[in-house]
């Protein structure tokens, strides 16, 4: 009995962290005019994708967690499981979406505004979305996840109490390659060229910039050289910062996604007809939603700009650069 009320409020904590860090990020975006540009598009959909993941997907994912028998029955069960693939999916896509953004913003600076131009981001959200159906509604309203070809949670042999989400290994297969494994080395490819470039500026910076200038008498300014000390460390400390950052960025993805879809490719393989019966699988899944409470703190918390908006919301003259490293 202890353990269900523990996990009830790790749970329900969990649920509005989600909700609360997401609608954040959104009313941030809705209060400063800083925030308000073709950059943060990407942010604002990750935000609205976490927040319906945290309103229309976690709570019943919750009410499993605590009871074996579905009572909302097997349409909405179906509707439900559709969400929650398409919502997650989308949510790892933006991700990768916004990557892309920075490495392009990065190696790219002087081309980035006609690069990234606002029907471009229309054009990859709809992509986003796009591939979010196709790997959720589609096949599972269709039959197509299921061994029998049948669609699930449907028909005689269906149980009225129960929410199952059947896996064959077509299904798996493709699902896991295009949400999750092929982002991932992506994403990994990305900040790895972001993390080089970043550092290789900061070195070239160090390295031109003397650290006293002499004067026409032959002596040094102390001054000067406590301004130029500084500058210098300011870089490197920039530079150190931009690292740590995106390693918790990649390293969060990581730790939360990848258990789950190991096991869920483990379990597609086998064609498992109910991983909600595996004991690993809840843990997993949840670890997996944990990314969208996670995900307003590194995305809108450690960006400068998000910072920054609050104090600059009534500056009109105020705007974000297109771009900043993150911690920068």
């Amino acid at each position: 009995m202890l353990s269900k009320v523990l996990l009830g409020v790790i749970l329900s904590l969990l649920i509005l962290l989600t909700v609360g860090g997401n609608v954040l990020v959104c009313l941030a975006v809705c209060a400063s005019r800083r925030l308000r540009c073709i950059t943060n598009c990407f942010i604002v959909s990750l935000a609205v994708t976490d927040l319906l993941l945290g309103l229309l997907v976690l709570p019943f994912s919750a009410l499993l967690q605590f009871n074996d028998d579905w009572p909302l029955g097997p349409v909405f069960c179906n509707f439900y499981i559709c969400m929650d693939v398409m919502l997650c999916t989308a949510s790892i896509l933006t991700l990768l979406a916004i990557s892309l953004d920075r490495y392009l913003a990065v190696t790219m600076p002087l081309r980035y505004a006609s690069l990234v131009s606002p029907w471009r981001v229309t054009v990859t959200m709809a992509g986003v979305w796009t591939v979010s159906v196709a790997v959720s509604f589609l096949p599972i309203q269709m039959g197509w996840n299921t061994v029998n070809g049948t669609v699930q949670n449907q028909g005689p042999a269906a149980s009225e109490r129960r929410c199952r989400f059947e896996l064959n290994r077509p299904y798996v297969l493709t699902d896991s390659l295009l949400t999750f494994f092929l982002p991932l080395v992506a994403m990994c490819w990305t900040y790895y060229r972001i993390l080089c470039i970043a550092q290789a500026q900061a070195k070239r910076i160090i390295s031109t910039r003397p650290l006293c200038v002499t004067s026409y008498n032959g002596r040094s300014n102390p001054s000067t050289c406590t301004t130029l000390v500084s500058s210098v460390m300011t870089v490197a400390l920039r530079e150190h910062k931009a690292t740590v950052t995106l390693a918790v960025v990649i390293g969060a993805f990581v730790v939360c996604w990848l258990p789950y879809f190991i096991l869920f490719t483990i379990l597609g393989l086998k064609e498992h007809p109910d991983p909600s019966l595996v004991p690993e699988f809840p843990f997993v899944l949840w670890l997996g939603y944990a990314n969208s409470a996670i995900n307003p703190i590194l995305y809108g918390a450690l960006n400068r700009d998000f910072s920054q908006g609050a104090a600059d919301r009534d500056d009109p003259a105020v705007w974000p650069h297109p771009y900043h490293l993150q911690g920068s």
